[in-house]
């Protein structure tokens, strides 16, 4: 009887050594915009409904009107950089860089660019200053909304929704927020 359970938890053992080998070797197999990157990015959802924030105004004159074609020259996650895009929405408001602790856990990510003033709980007509602590109402990530942030940068600007191609996946984003008038080019 003791050599038996002797050998099930031998057993038992062994058997979960290997199912944490094959969980590690299909890890290295998930699509790259799955995985964790150097900036943090991991969880972002790429493409968006393309629903604004409630009192997010559409910006009057923007450089690059809807349906304008524009270059992406930001880095915000992989395949982003030097692709194609159409805007799909302007607006103009503040912008701000942010370090949060995700509400899922895990390390701090640290200058999420963008979060919009009018994706701030509790917000005001104020523009918040860096050092700043606050709640993000923000879902561009897992375990953002409701994280608590400290604001890195801010500056008034208009900023983007826009559709693009991943350079590096193929596959199509749709209304990803946001990018800044400063990170687009026109098309040629």
């Amino acid at each position: 009887m003791k050599n038996w359970k002797m050998l099930l938890g031998t057993t038992s053992v062994m058997a979960a050594l290997l199912l944490s080998a094959c969980t590690g070797a299909d890890d290295n197999k998930a699509p790259k915009e799955n995985t964790a990157s150097h900036t943090g990015h991991e969880g972002m959802n790429h493409s968006g409904s393309g629903e604004v924030p409630a009192g997010l105004k559409e910006a009057k004159q923007p450089k690059y009107p809807i349906g304008s074609q524009v270059i992406i020259h930001a880095d915000h996650m992989p395949g982003m950089d030097g692709a194609k895009a159409t805007v799909t929405g302007a607006f103009d408001t503040i912008v701000y860089t942010v370090t949060y602790t995700p509400t899922t856990g895990g390390k701090p990510v640290k200058n999420h660019k963008w979060v919009i003033h009018e994706e701030i709980e509790n917000a005001g007509d104020k523009p918040f200053q860096p050092g700043d602590e606050v709640v993000l109402n923000a879902d561009h990530m897992e375990g953002m909304k409701g994280a608590k942030a400290v604001i890195d940068s801010a500056k008034q600007t208009t900023v983007y929704m826009v559709d693009y191609i991943d350079t590096e996946t193929g596959q199509k984003v749709t209304n990803h927020k946001w990018v800044t008038e400063d990170e687009l080019s026109p098309a040629n």
